[in-house]
């Protein structure tokens, strides 16, 4: 079998005129390589093309690209503007040489020069768009605000994530598996958390990280989002991401589809229901969020007015 580092090589070797995107790299996998793709689609997580492509392109945005290109030096990247460009260089000695002559101190990765405008509460409609159509999630804003604070000042500090999302798992299965499961007690659901930020540098990764941590970790995967990071701080969120289990998102603002995992969360097995009580008892958005999760694992049932809002 094809592993994934091989996919990328291959792929690049043999279009060396031309640059992909990790979407892009997704799609010719799965027209490439059907035996290898056809076993991921087994899994019930990846049953629409969309979010098989989603997955595929958050494999490669991964540490996968990074083995690549430590197997093979032709595999080459460019960060800037995003979504980062997959290509093929023939002579990487040169490539090389440019980047030290023209590589400035701190390079920036943005997304589009509009994300600059935009305030962290203009990105969570932007995220939810693209959580639910691209990677069919259920999403829902939980907002600080509609806290009781009975912890005095302070006391929630680092507590409310900003967008929470139900993926269910059984839609599409027959209603005999999904009532077994139902009556088993088992989960038919995995529960995201978002953290979402403007731009990430090193002054302030370390912080957003570990806000990301404090307000995630609960949730079977645990997400920070931000519409660019400058190149300096990719392998401290590598580094950290590695210990703690938190995931990294680039949302870009002008191309929704064009977003990315950059880094995949590592999927938590079980809910830390402690945790999640905690928010709970607090807001009665994330309150909320827990009642309707609630029902999809008792009736198998979306309510659509309560979701993507």
């Amino acid at each position: 079998m094809t592993t994934r580092v091989e996919m990328i090589i291959e792929t690049l070797k043999d279009n060396p005129d031309q640059k992909f995107t990790a979407r892009e790299l997704a799609k010719v996998f799965i027209e490439r390589y059907p035996v290898e793709i056809a076993e991921k689609q087994t899994n019930p997580r990846y049953n629409t093309k969309e979010k098989l492509i989603a997955q595929l392109a958050a494999e490669i945005g991964g540490e996968r690209t990074v083995a690549a290109q430590k197997a093979c030096a032709n595999v080459a990247t460019r960060d800037k503007p995003r979504p980062r460009i997959y290509y093929w260089d023939a002579d990487p000695s040169v490539a090389e040489a440019d980047e030290i002559i023209e590589e400035p101190e701190e390079q920036s990765v943005d997304t589009p020069l509009t994300s600059k405008s935009l305030n962290e509460h203009d990105l969570y409609p932007m995220l939810i768009e693209y959580l639910s159509t691209d990677l069919g999630l259920y999403c829902q804003r939980i907002d600080e605000r509609k806290s009781k604070n009975t912890h005095g000042s302070g006391g929630n500090h680092w507590l409310h994530p900003d967008i929470v999302a139900l993926e269910p798992l059984d839609q599409g299965w027959d209603e005999a598996v999904r009532s077994c499961v139902r009556s088993g007690h088992h989960s038919s659901v995995r529960l995201w958390s978002f953290e979402v930020k403007k731009h990430l540098t090193k002054s302030n990764v370390r912080k957003y990280f570990f806000q990301a941590v404090s307000n995630s970790s609960w949730a079977n995967y645990g997400y920070l989002v931000a519409t660019g990071l400058n190149s300096d701080v990719e392998a401290e969120l590598q580094m950290l991401s590695s210990l703690h289990g938190i995931g990294l998102l680039i949302l870009n603002t002008e191309s929704l589809y064009d977003s990315q995992i950059l880094i995949p969360a590592r999927e938590r097995s079980n809910v830390d229901w402690q945790s999640a009580n905690r928010i709970v008892t607090e807001n009665r958005d994330f309150h909320y969020y827990i009642e309707q999760v609630g029902i999809y694992n008792l009736t198998g049932k979306i309510t659509d007015r309560a979701w993507n809002r």
